[in-house]
């Protein structure tokens, strides 16, 4: 029997009424449009959508990498939208994680450096900060992999050094944008499995944002983007 998942009736991500213009020249560009939205904590939400359906900006806007043109937005309470630089980029460190579909890690590091790069910006000791990354490699299923560097490792390897990086710091939040994108259908669901997984174990929240219906199977929710609104969600089985 499929385990019912129980989630919280407060939403941890509040989304109201956001808008996003970009102006270029004289021509305005509606990238999002009144979008409204409540994400609970522990959930797993797939984002889908075209090129140009908003998505990215969505994504942005919940990162506090872009401010909307209008609308609200708070995650855990706190007003992202109001937030200056300096506090929100220390409210990413704390509380967010990212996996990004070309991996992003930095060839001259490696596995277990690229791994503690957000303890190295959070300002943790190398003494804290190497076992913490060696727990959760080894939870990634990279155990003796410590020393090799990217060129050194498979797609599948490398985006597992990608997960493991977005959650060596036990954030709330994990933003996985395309993160399947570079890799074969068999690396693909093998490493799906693995993301969700463990944020399912650790209650989590899992925003993961693709063009590929496929991915929406391993979501709690999916959310249809086009033309920078919300085109239907979709309810999923919650296992």
């Amino acid at each position: 029997m499929d385990e019912v998942r129980i989630f919280s009736m407060e939403p941890f991500i509040d989304v109201r009424n956001v808008r996003k213009i970009y102006r270029m020249g004289q021509e305005k560009v509606v990238a999002l449009n009144d979008v409204t939205i409540s994400i609970p904590r522990g959930e797993i939400l797939c984002l889908i959508g075209t090129s140009g359906s908003g998505k990215s900006t969505f994504l942005n806007m919940l990162a506090g990498l872009e401010k909307p043109t209008k609308g609200e937005i708070y995650i855990g309470g706190i007003p992202i939208h109001k937030l200056n630089e300096e506090k929100v980029t220390l409210f990413r460190q704390k509380n967010i994680g990212f996996i990004f579909q070309a991996y992003h890690l930095l060839p001259m590091l490696t596995a277990l450096e690229n791994i503690s790069l957000p303890l190295v910006f959070r300002g943790e000791d190398k003494k804290k900060r190497n076992p913490m990354a060696k727990k959760v490699m080894d939870a990634v299923g990279l155990a003796g992999y410590e020393k090799r560097k990217p060129n050194q490792m498979s797609g599948g390897q490398q985006q597992r050094v990608g997960i493991a990086r977005a959650l060596v710091g036990n954030p709330k939040l994990i933003f996985a944008d395309e993160p399947t994108g570079n890799l074969d259908t068999a690396t693909s669901k093998e490493v799906l499995k693995l993301m969700t997984d463990m944020v399912r174990k650790h209650n989590q929240t899992l925003i993961i944002v693709t063009h590929d219906h496929s991915i929406a199977n391993y979501a709690d929710r999916v959310v249809t983007l086009e033309d920078g609104s919300i085109l239907h969600i979709e309810e999923q089985r919650r296992i």
